[in-house]
């Protein structure tokens, strides 16, 4: 844990440190390329290489990749009525918010004669990457493949890498048949996103890939963008909180704790604050809530390297700083939280007041938990249901129109040297040129 004080006079210096956090380390990417393009020429076979060495999972048949829909079935008996219940009250929560989101055909008639507008379509084949290793993300088949129903995609492929017996968590493959996943691959990591980018002969390509993964699978799709979209770049978890003196301390603690357990010893949880009490009280919260905690061994490093303290000398400040920082969360807890949310140019999500835990949003609220992080928040946005509709632009120009702003056409055809770009135009209106 470090502190990083408005007194210190490298403040600035150590701010930017800070700010400047690297979603995808360099040596991560090299080490990603060699495995895509292994998985762009050698398809099957490469996928079941690296299945058994990433994965432990060995298929003697490449037919085997397919979860089985006895499988799917079998699921709903191996999880409670409560978790069956839970699944379907999130997956309605976050469907009724998507579905307020839809884009809607719109157009209008700027000028006589001229119509515009936009027309929106669901991407038809989606790939949605489920994070499995250190913890069965059920959530997150919610937050993508459900997004994807609700948007109207026809054929939603997820793919998850099976645990250490070889098999899916029960509770994700209940979630992935009631969010409406058509096809179910039991791969994970830098090879299943190459299988989803450039398909297999069991495997077809899809048109998008989107969901949360580590720094290998977020440099993956970084490395496929433009054979397939994606989302957004999303690394290693990271929560900042704005909180002043009156603050609970146990409710901080327990909120960058949250972050803190996700497993891959990158996460970052950030407390800005004036009060350096509630800095003391914090790390004491941490120290004694951590210890009781089933994942405390992932949580230790953390701790050690990737939580921070800003001391700032006003409340003021902190909004900046976030802003700055751009997180993936951001939970405020002050004096008029609403108002200092108002100020934030850029996170991931915002939870306002001291009722709003970040779980509220990876679980059950509405919107996506698939968010931008690494400061990304300042250029990507959080997955929506926008996110899997193509949108076409609408033109439709009756022969009046055009003719009222031909003379503007053909002076950019000649401003830009594109003579076959003018006469397209001019040939409606004066008809083929003299030879």
């Amino acid at each position: 844990m470090k502190i990083v004080s408005y007194k210190n006079k490298n403040f600035e210096s150590q701010l930017e440190k800070l700010y400047n956090r690297q979603a995808v380390p360099l040596h991560v990417e090299n080490e990603v390329k060699k495995i895509l393009e292994d998985v762009k020429e050698n398809g099957n076979s490469a996928i079941k290489k690296y299945a058994l060495k990433f994965d432990n999972c060995k298929f003697a048949r490449s037919s085997e990749f397919l979860v089985r829909e006895e499988e799917i079935l079998e699921s709903e008996k191996l999880i409670s009525g409560q978790c069956k219940k839970s699944i379907k009250k999130a997956l309605e929560n976050i469907t009724v918010f998507a579905e307020n989101r839809i884009p809607q055909p719109w157009t209008y008639s700027p000028r006589p004669g001229v119509i515009t507008g936009e027309r929106f379509e669901p991407l038809e084949r989606v790939g949605v990457y489920i994070p499995g290793g250190t913890a069965p993300l059920v959530s997150t088949v919610i937050h993508t493949a459900g997004i994807a129903k609700a948007a109207g995609v026809r054929e939603i492929v997820a793919v998850t890498p099976p645990g250490k017996d070889g098999k899916i968590h029960p509770a994700v493959l209940f979630a992935m048949k009631e969010a409406g996943v058509t096809e179910l691959y039991k791969i994970g990591g830098v090879y299943a996103i190459g299988a989803l980018a450039y398909g297999t002969k069991t495997i077809r390509k899809v048109e998008k890939i989107v969901g949360p993964g580590n720094a290998y699978v977020t440099a993956a799709k970084k490395l496929v963008f433009g054979e397939v979209a994606i989302d957004m770049i999303a690394g290693p978890s990271e929560i900042m909180i704005i909180a002043d003196s009156k603050a609970e301390p146990a409710f901080i603690a327990a909120d960058m704790l949250s972050q803190a357990e996700h497993g891959s010893g990158l996460e970052q949880a950030v407390l800005v604050t004036d009060s350096i009490d509630l800095i003391e009280n914090v790390t004491k919260e941490l120290e004694s809530q951590a210890v009781s905690l089933s994942r405390n061994a992932m949580v230790k490093k953390v701790l050690s390297d990737g939580v921070f303290f800003i001391h700032v000398s006003d409340m003021s400040e902190a909004p900046e700083i976030a802003s700055r920082y751009a997180p993936e969360h951001l939970e405020i807890m002050c004096e008029h939280p609403g108002n200092t949310a108002k100020k934030v140019r850029a996170a991931g999500a915002i939870f306002i007041g001291q009722w709003t835990p970040e779980p509220v949003g990876d679980f059950v609220a509405g919107p996506s938990h698939v968010l931008p992080t690494g400061g990304s928040s300042k250029y990507f946005s959080g997955l929506t249901v926008e996110s899997f509709f193509r949108r076409m632009s609408i033109i439709n120009y009756q022969k009046a129109a055009l003719q009222s702003e031909l003379a503007n056409i053909l002076c950019f055809a000649e401003m830009e040297g594109l003579d076959a770009h003018g006469r397209s135009a001019s040939i409606r209106i004066k008809g083929k040129p003299k030879s």
